[in-house]
């Protein structure tokens, strides 16, 4: 049977409240002040509590403020009891966090109905509790599972790097780099719309196609045919109304070309011979990409593929909005694609040694006023040496 917890320094009204409740089949608790009360609670984690306002020392009011700031203690019913009928004073106790309020004198009828109703809700708390902890867990494994899939980091001509960081709800961000062939390179990062195991798994799918290049009559050289072949394979309407964004690259190592296309996704931002030497040169930023459609939205989409060649020493990031999409304060304005890539261009070495993403992470959380990403983020850093 659930427990509950009664505290109240009055030795009467303790036998009274105890006697009707045991009546119902209830165990029962008593504790004669609110620091032997909070004690009680803290071990025992009762279902409801029912206890007095007024008392000497910790009065119920803060005994229900503690009790309600606990969070193993969030589901427990608290019901106040209280001769103070005036309407500001029940305002007091519900912004304090109290569920209930029972009039004295106490009628038992009363009393025990409350109760009845209090444990109902708690029941229902606990379920839900229960339900977010299981769905939080699959949706880390679901992130785990996605991570396991992400490619490993890449060293030598070409060293890349990556960071993948779900949010607290995971959603439809992946990447993926493979050699087509010796000589040619392909990367891409996608975003898929929307959050939770039904954005992530249309990514995941994407990811199985395009590694193992199953889609049929497609030159996987040629990203603008990718885009085309993924946007025929992927219309929304047979997706669940899911869409996704992506910036698909071809690097050709003998030539030194980067071959690229972008369907509704971030521009990439090449930083050309950024790892060299430069004294007597200004930095200098290139946009990849114009962001044009994302796939799934319309079936006649066309797109287009872009050149450019890469000098030695330069660096190119490819990511998901989620790195410059934060939220605003109070008074500012919402940081954006232009803020980050300012960032970018600022923490950027001009020497030899390649940034290290996760300062570079943390450059971004000061820069955009935050602690953490509210959004799926992904980033790849490859350097052309």
């Amino acid at each position: 049977m659930p427990q509950i917890l009664i505290i109240d320094d009055d030795s009467i009204i303790q036998t009274v409240l105890k006697k009707a409740l045991q009546s119902q089949g209830y165990e029962v608790a008593i504790a004669d002040d609110g620091e032997t009360g909070l004690a009680l609670a803290e071990k025992l984690r009762p279902a409801l509590i029912v206890s007095d306002w007024v008392m000497p020392g910790l009065d119920g009011l803060e005994v229900c403020r503690r009790v309600k700031a606990n969070p193993d203690l969030s589901t427990t019913f608290f019901i106040l009891l209280t001769a103070q009928s005036a309407v500001e004073d029940r305002i007091q106790g519900l912004d304090t966090g109290a569920d209930d309020f029972l009039a004295k004198p106490i009628e038992i009828n009363e009393l025990q109905a409350r109760v009845r109703a209090g444990l109902r809700l708690h029941l229902l708390s606990e379920d839900l509790q229960t339900q977010k902890r299981l769905l939080e867990k699959e949706l880390s494994e679901a992130a785990s599972y996605v991570r396991s899939l992400l490619p490993d980091p890449a060293t030598g001509d070409i060293e890349i790097d990556s960071r993948f960081i779900p949010s607290s709800q995971l959603g439809g961000d992946c990447f993926d780099y493979f050699w087509l062939d010796p000589d040619y390179l392909a990367m891409y990062l996608l975003d898929v719309s929307g959050h939770g195991l039904g954005a992530a798994l249309p990514s995941i799918t994407v990811l199985n196609l395009l590694r193992s290049q199953s889609l049929p009559n497609v030159n996987f050289y040629q990203p603008h045919v990718v885009l085309r072949a993924l946007n025929e394979a992927f219309q929304m309407d047979s997706q669940h109304d899911k869409y996704f964004t992506i910036w698909y690259g071809v690097y050709n190592r003998i030539k030194r070309q980067l071959t690229y296309a972008c369907a509704g996704h971030p521009p990439a931002v090449l930083m050309p011979g950024r790892l060299l030497p430069q004294p007597d040169k200004p930095p200098e930023t290139c946009l990849l990409g114009m962001r044009r459609v994302p796939i799934g939205m319309m079936p006649d989409t066309v797109f287009e593929s872009d050149r450019c060649n890469i000098p030695p020493g330069s660096l190119l990031y490819i990511f998901s909005d989620g790195i410059y999409d934060l939220p605003s304060s109070a008074g500012q304005p919402t940081w954006g694609l232009h803020p980050f890539i300012n960032t970018l261009s600022n923490y950027a070495p001009n020497g030899a040694t390649i940034p290290n993403l996760d300062l570079l992470l943390q450059a971004v959380r000061s820069q955009g006023g935050v602690s953490t990403f509210s959004d799926d983020l992904s980033i790849l850093q490859i350097a052309f040496h």
